[in-house]
């Protein structure tokens, strides 16, 4: 119950820092996109899997720190079916928000370090649902620590955090519902990116995301977890400039997404190749 009010209020706290006035944000980006890849793996599914994925993104600055929000809203293709004997694919969507307090903003004082240029405290959660024929995911996590602000060219942040994670899957073959089950307090090493380059005239950026997590303890079957890495990375293309549009309103790319002992599931043991996805991905950004 206090994870459920937890996340509740999380979830108020991302829909109002999405919906503050234009003024109240010392900056702020917001995007739609789309990616799409035929590589996907899913633990306990031999064959690759295709997918399409839609995503809202917002990021804002404020006072005395950001807000980050991302939906996910994922499509499968019929090899990841949509419940028991069904010929359609299944549907997902994944939320992911974090609030990170930038401690110099908060307190007036530096803690600049060597190349870290800030220190900040990061808090937020991961929220799921899926329609899948075999787990039917109900994830429900969250996180809290500690974020390091690297003095780069764009933006480069490092977290240390911990990770309150729980799951109430229902099979559809098994017809077999199991109750809210708490992992073990595990951690996260988290770093994001955004790096902007060019080659030539081609305004390009470098960015992504690598989270390596710990294993999790006992699932609710009562097998080990193993630890994750989960690391997805894309070149994007400025096509803004030469559409006659806003600078960065309009991004092509590939992607790339490197995901072992996916969820914590081992690749090696009962879960096989499905837990260990390496997917390449086309991917289109439109930016308001």
């Amino acid at each position: 119950m206090m994870h459920q009010n937890i996340a509740r209020a999380a979830v108020c706290a991302s829909v109002l820092a999405c919906t503050l006035p234009a003024q109240a944000a010392t900056f702020s980006d917001t995007s739609i996109g789309y990616r799409y890849g035929t590589e996907y793996a899913e633990p306990f599914n031999p064959k690759a899997v295709a997918k399409d994925i839609i995503n809202f993104n917002h990021i804002s600055g404020y006072k005395y720190g950001t807000n980050f929000f991302n939906i996910d809203l994922l499509s499968s293709d019929s090899v990841d079916p949509a419940g028991a004997g069904s010929s359609n694919g299944a549907q997902e969507v994944y939320v992911v928000y974090r609030n990170t307090v930038e401690l110099e903003k908060l307190t007036g004082t530096s803690y600049a370090f060597g190349p870290v240029r800030g220190v900040g405290i990061t808090g937020g959660f991961d929220y799921n649902t899926k329609n899948d024929a075999g787990y039917n995911s109900k994830k429900r996590m969250l996180v809290a620590g500690p974020t390091f602000m690297m003095d780069v060219h764009g933006f480069l942040n490092l977290s240390v955090l911990l990770l309150w994670e729980s799951n109430a899957p229902y099979s559809t073959f098994s017809k077999v519902s199991t109750p809210r089950y708490n992992y073990d307090t595990h951690a996260m090493i988290g770093a994001a990116w955004g790096i902007p380059f060019s080659i030539g005239a081609l305004p390009l950026s470098f960015e992504g995301f690598a989270n390596f997590i710990d294993a999790k303890g006992k699932n609710e079957s009562g097998g080990d977890t193993a630890a994750e890495t989960n690391i997805d990375m894309q070149v994007m293309y400025d096509l803004s400039p030469a559409l006659g549009v806003a600078p960065k309103s309009l991004k092509v790319g590939l992607e790339y997404q490197y995901w072992k002992n996916k969820f914590g599931n081992n690749s090696d043991g009962i879960a096989g190749p499905g837990a260990f996805a390496k997917t390449p991905m086309v991917r289109v950004e439109y930016h308001f």
